[in-house]
């Protein structure tokens, strides 16, 4: 059975009991620090929430409930007809100066083990986990049959013009060339195989 933990208490958003999307994202931040940034930004008015965020060790929190949304994009469509799933993870790492760990954007140290591909001039990026996969595929699961979505992915992380319209589940950076999420160190294929040759 699925675990998921309610986390916060976050202000109450719009809702729209229709979606066609799941959106992964990542937090470039370690979880704690991400939902401390949630609960105290613009004195806890923070308006950009996930549905849900996933931690390294698989914990799934639900962050506000599956058919409310946020301005987490700035267009209010793309909001309304999508649950939001946040993956930790530090994103793109660069060596420290002595070359001994890595740092994310804003000097987070890690020192474990990276996946290294050149892409948007960045060669460094920290792994997700298989804890995290494995409750990503059954949280994505129990949404897509909950509100009818196709159980189908995108499959990679760069634009799609019209990506609005797809109905199954897409990473950030589908949407905008600017982003970095979900990095090349997810296991796009294995994901993909997963979920579509789910029978419903």
């Amino acid at each position: 059975m699925l675990d998921i933990k309610k986390y916060g208490k976050f202000a109450k958003f719009e809702k729209n009991k229709k979606k066609r999307q799941l959106i992964l994202c990542h937090s470039n931040r370690p979880a704690e620090n991400f939902l401390n940034s949630l609960k105290y930004r613009k004195n806890g008015n923070y308006d950009k929430i996930p549905n849900y965020f996933i931690t390294k060790d698989g914990k799934i929190l639900n962050l506000i409930s599956d058919d409310s949304y946020t301005n987490y994009f700035t267009d209010e469509e793309v909001n309304r007809n999508s649950i939001i799933i946040c993956l930790e993870n530090l994103g793109w790492l660069k060596k420290t100066p002595l070359g001994l760990s890595y740092s994310n954007w804003i000097g987070d140290i890690y020192s474990k083990s990276i996946f290294e591909k050149k892409w948007k001039d960045k060669l460094y990026w920290e792994p997700y986990s298989e804890e995290q996969l494995n409750s990503l595929v059954e949280l994505s699961k129990k949404l897509l049959g909950k509100f009818s979505i196709d159980n189908k992915f995108i499959g990679h992380n760069t634009k799609v013009d019209g990506v609005k319209l797809f109905n199954g589940i897409v990473c950030r950076s589908n949407y905008n060339s600017r982003y970095t999420d979900i990095s090349p160190a997810f296991q796009y294929e294995k994901f993909k195989n997963l979920i579509e040759n789910d029978e419903r």
